[in-house]
C-alpha cells in the first residue's frame, strides 16, 4: 500500500511539474508575444544608409536590429538597398532591378542629400522622394505606420562642409527635409528627425566618421535607439 501511494504522489507531483512548465512557457510566449516569428526590415536610401566609413555592423540599420535581437525580438539581416552618392532617381533605379522579396515587416527610407548636393532643386525632389515613399509603402504590404522616414543630416556641420557656405548648406537641408516630412505626414508614414542631431557634430568630433564628412557609428547608435523605439511600439500593437 505504502508504495503504491508513493508512486500516486511522485506521479502527481511530475504532473504538476510539467504543467507548471508549460504554464511559465505559455506565459513568457505570451507576455513577449516576439519570439514567434522572424521580422524583416528594408532599408532604402545612400551612404546614410549603408554606412559609409563605419564597419557594416556599426550602420543604422544593424545596429538597430541588433538592439532589437538584445531584447528578445527575432530579425533577418537587414536588406539595405543603397550606395554612396545616390540620388532619388538612381535609388529609384536600383529599385527598379533589385530582386526585393516583398513584403517586408518594417521599411526606412532616407534619401535626398546628393540632390542637394548636385544642386537640384527642391521642387524637383518632392515628385521623386513622393513616389518612392509609394513604393516602399507598397513593400510594406500597404501598411504605411510600418514605413519610417528618416530626416536628412546636415553635412554643413561636418570638416568636409566648413569651407562651404554652411549656412546655405542647412537652409537647403532644412528646405528639402520640410518636404519630406510634409509628404510622410500626407501619407501618414512614421518620420524620424535627425538632423538635429547630426548638428551636434559642431561641438563632438567623435559623432563624425574618419573621412571627415559620414556619421560615426557613434551618431548612427542616436538614429538607432529613436528607430528600435518606434519599430518596438510597432510590433507591439
Amino acid at each position: 500500500m505504502k508504495r503504491i501511494l508513493t508512486n500516486r504522489i511522485s506521479h502527481r507531483l511530475f504532473s504538476l511539474s510539467l504543467i507548471s512548465g508549460l504554464v511559465v512557457l505559455l506565459i513568457f510566449t505570451s507576455e513577449r508575444g516576439i519570439m514567434q516569428s522572424t521580422h524583416t526590415l528594408l532599408c532604402l536610401g545612400d551612404s546614410y544608409t549603408i554606412g559609409e566609413s563605419v564597419q557594416p555592423f556599426e550602420n543604422f540599420p544593424n545596429q538597430t536590429i541588433n538592439l532589437l535581437k538584445r531584447e528578445g525580438y527575432a530579425f533577418e539581416a537587414p536588406e539595405i538597398v543603397a550606395r554612396t552618392g545616390w540620388t532619388t532617381d538612381e535609388l529609384q533605379g536600383a529599385i527598379d532591378k533589385h530582386a526585393l522579396k516583398d513584403p517586408y515587416d518594417l521599411v526606412t527610407l532616407l534619401i535626398g542629400v546628393n540632390d542637394q548636393y548636385r544642386g537640384r532643386a527642391v521642387e524637383d525632389y518632392r515628385p521623386r522622394f513622393e513616389s518612392l515613399l509609394r513604393q516602399a509603402i507598397l513593400f510594406a504590404s500597404g501598411k504605411a505606420d510600418h514605413v519610417i522616414v528618416l530626416s536628412i543630416p546636415d553635412w554643413g556641420v561636418t570638416p568636409f562642409g566648413k569651407d562651404r557656405d554652411t549656412k546655405q548648406i542647412s537652409t537647403e537641408i532644412d528646405n528639402y527635409n520640410s518636404v519630406n516630412k510634409a509628404i510622410a505626414e500626407k501619407y501618414k508614414v512614421g518620420y524620424i528627425d535627425v538632423t538635429a542631431a547630426s548638428r551636434e557634430a559642431n561641438s563632438d568630433p567623435q559623432l563624425i566618421a574618419s573621412d571627415g564628412l559620414h556619421p560615426s557609428a557613434k551618431e548612427y547608435a542616436k538614429w538607432s535607439e529613436k528607430l528600435s523605439l518606434v519599430i518596438k511600439s510597432l510590433l507591439k500593437e
